[in-house]
């Protein structure tokens, strides 16, 4: 099941932020301090300083740091004599002492150079029983924040009365996990990070290879799943420290982050709603199941709704749809700030403009894909239309109708607008549908899937769309044959392949986009250039954009090939050539002319002839669009009849094949097989056909009583 956005743990703005780390992020190895990784640290706070927030650090390392630095002391003082003698362990509290002075300094030090100016707070269990103490430490670390000072706390270990850790049962904090969240409860913060030397919390030792990352800590789900390993090899606490601090904070109101102190970048990633390490709130429970649903489950959930949404009358189901694109409108600016977050996330990762431009959903989108979800519901109804009549004997007719295919499982690519295509499509042709999307879009993904489930009435059920978010549910679900009717994988070559090679499940759809333009000698060229322009320009990372342009030999004589190319260079498209195409017009080769570019960046190859595109076009197409720029009407004809392709288009951008653009209302995918759908799949590609039969006692006896007279019958509109 989909985890919790980050986004909903922050409800009000985070301003004081308490951050504390731990003694493995602080140190290395041999127990010296980790420069970089603690000057890292310090700039980020520092950042974040100067952009208003409230830092408040606690910081672990200095037994650790102490010890490494009394250890090189004692060898230094010491007689080979010594050395030869057992080396008895040297004494926390004087470790602490010696190496709190050298971890301040370093602090002071590094937030100097960034003009900054720390503070250093040594605080004991015992202080926090005088409410007098904890009334003088909230005034003085609000006239520190109110001055931009960061105050950087610790334990006074080296005069500390306790006992053992977790032992002391009238211990206020054990710990400077424990003392973290204390003060983030003291000083009234609006978020506690906890930063560790893993990633987070996992339901396992995370050197295990079957644990899991939690992304969002359940109390009542997690609690007897975990397995936690040893503690810290430097610290005090380890995870099992963390998570009792993280629990207590949250459950008190303070949302908490488990995660990597190793990666400099991550207090910012937390703070932009980032799906980073471990959450902790005390809503937790109110966002994600406590129990979790199996493959099987969602598929049969999917399957019990969907019968019930065929139950209902056409204008019930019609109403359905309406209902989803007045939510869509409605929530479009929650669906917005959802996809921000995704966007953001993708540009990090360094994915490709054309692909980021995938992701974003625009207001003109949002209300783009509102219409077309209300001209799918003004189409006729698709369930249960007569197809063909026939009086099989007398009194005795037989029906062809359409009918719903029954559940759907359809695996999709970073396109968050396609989620809202498919559902309504699943939902106007009365199919259960199952979705997984891509990991680039999973917040916008949530989102919509929400916005959509809650507008579907009780009547029928949110469940009738269920949302895949793990990668490691499909293989179950690929096993589903008894349940699931249809898969419709989009995306790349290599998914489609593996799910075809995996599962007993019918797959509907398309591995690759190789669309082609062929222009002829008998083009009009300022058409010509128009088209080429508009299939490779309009929206490069579609399927459907141009990704080999074809050009008759001829054309090279009357200049009209250097017009089409430099029309692609100037608006900034990268081109390869063929073999011939990159000697006429010295072009890099290509390395394949089974390459599917989804970017500015198209093949040119110059052929003989129509019969030489054609034959290019059957030897590296993918069958899934395809098009001739001519005046001649027979080479079109041609053309247009001898490429086997699920799309062929004459004088027309390969860009038009869509299912919006088809009339269809919008589409589930396209494609490029031979049986059942071809093209854009719309609502008449998800549905299959049922026999109806209406007698008047008629029975077979071994065809002696009956006269076949299979008439067919007129369908009344």
């Amino acid at each position: 099941m989909e985890e919790l956005d980050r986004s909903r743990a922050f409800a009000k703005d985070v301003k004081r932020i308490v951050v504390k780390v731990g003694t493995a992020v602080v140190t290395g190895k041999g127990g010296r301090l980790a420069l970089g990784r603690l000057g890292a640290l310090c700039e980020q706070l520092a950042e974040l300083n100067s952009d208003g927030f409230e830092v408040i650090l606690v910081s672990s390392g200095a037994v650790g740091l102490g010890r490494q630095r009394l250890r090189y002391r004692q060898l230094v003082n010491s007689s080979f004599a010594d050395l030869q003698k057992p080396q008895h362990e040297l004494d926390g509290k004087a470790c602490a002492g010696v190496g709190q002075s050298s971890l301040m300094a370093y602090y002071e030090t590094m937030f100097d150079q960034l003009d900054v100016t720390a503070a250093q707070l040594l605080v004991n269990d015992s202080s926090f029983r005088d409410k007098e103490f904890r009334k003088q430490l909230n005034e003085t670390v609000k006239s520190m924040l109110d001055l931009r000072v960061i105050p950087i706390f610790n334990e006074n270990d080296a005069i500390s009365t306790r006992r053992a850790p977790y032992q002391d049962s009238s211990g206020i904090f054990w710990d400077n996990d424990s003392l973290a969240a204390l003060l983030a409860l003291e000083l009234k913060a609006d978020l506690l990070i906890l930063l560790s030397d893993v990633e987070g919390l996992y339901t396992g030792p995370p050197s295990d290879p079957n644990s899991k990352l939690i992304h969002t800590f359940i109390k009542e789900k997690h609690q007897d799943e975990i397995t936690f390993g040893d503690k810290s090899r430097l610290g005090r606490g380890g995870m099992t420290a963390k998570v009792k601090a993280a629990v207590n904070a949250a459950y008190a109101g303070i949302p908490v982050i488990i995660t990597s102190g190793y990666a400099a970048e991550n207090i910012d990633k937390v703070l932009r709603g980032l799906r980073v390490g471990t959450l902790f709130h005390q809503d937790a429970r109110l966002w994600a199941p406590i129990t979790d649903s199996t493959a099987r489950d969602m598929a049969v959930a999917a399957r019990e709704n969907s019968r019930k949404l065929q139950a209902l009358s056409s204008e019930d189901r019609k109403q359905i749809l309406y209902a989803i694109a007045d939510a869509l409108e409605a929530n479009e600016k929650t669906i917005r700030a959802e996809n921000e977050l995704d966007v953001a996330t993708a540009q990090e990762a360094g994915l490709e403009e054309s692909l980021v431009a995938r992701l974003v959903m625009t207001p003109a989108k949002i209300s783009s894909l509102a219409a077309s979800v209300r001209k799918l519901a003004d189409m006729e109804d698709p369930i249960g239309r007569v197809l063909k009549k026939t009086e099989v004997a007398d009194g005795l007719v037989l029906e062809k109708t359409s009918s719903p295919l029954g559940v759907l499982l359809i695996v999709f690519e970073s396109r968050p607008d396609a989620l809202v295509q498919i559902a309504s499509l699943a939902i106007r042709s009365g199919n259960g549908l199952l979705l997984k999307g891509g990991k680039e879009a999973r917040r916008s993904n949530a989102i919509l899937h929400k916005v959509i489930t809650d507008a579907i009435p009780e009547t029928v059920g949110g469940k009738l769309i269920g949302l895949v978010t793990s990668r490691e549910e499909i293989p179950d679900l690929l096993k589903l044959d008894d349940v699931i009717d249809l898969v419709i994988p989009r995306g790349s070559n290599k998914l489609v392949s593996q799910i075809k090679n995996t599962t007993k499940i019918p797959v509907l759809g398309h591995a690759d986009g190789i669309c082609h333009v062929y222009v002829d000698k008998a083009c009009n060229v300022d058409m010509a250039k128009r088209i080429v322009s508009d299939a490779k320009l309009d929206y490069p990372a579609a399927c459907n954009a141009m990704e080999t342009l074809l050009v008759h030999k001829d054309l090279e004589q009357n200049a009209v090939l250097n017009e089409l190319i430099f029309a692609l260079q100037s608006n900034g498209v990268t081109l390869y050539g063929g073999p011939k195409a990159s000697k006429i017009l010295n072009l890099p080769e290509a390395r394949s002319f089974n390459h599917e570019y989804c970017s500015k960046s198209c093949t040119v190859e110059v052929v003989e002839d129509v019969y030489g595109a054609i034959d290019h076009i059957h030897r590296h197409g993918s069958a899934h669009t395809d098009c001739i720029v001519t005046e001649d009407p027979e080479v079109a004809e041609l053309f247009l009849r001898q490429v086997d392709s699920a799309a062929v288009f004459h004088n027309a951008s390969t860009r038009f094949s869509d299912g919006f653009r088809f009339g269809l209302g919008a589409e589930v995918g396209i494609s490029t097989g031979r049986i059942h759908a071809r093209g854009p799949v719309g609502v008449e590609g998800l549905l299959t056909t049922r026999w109806i039969m209406r007698g008047k006692g008629q029975v077979v006896d071994g065809d002696n009583g009956i006269t076949y007279t299979h008439q067919d019958i007129p369908i009344q509109a």
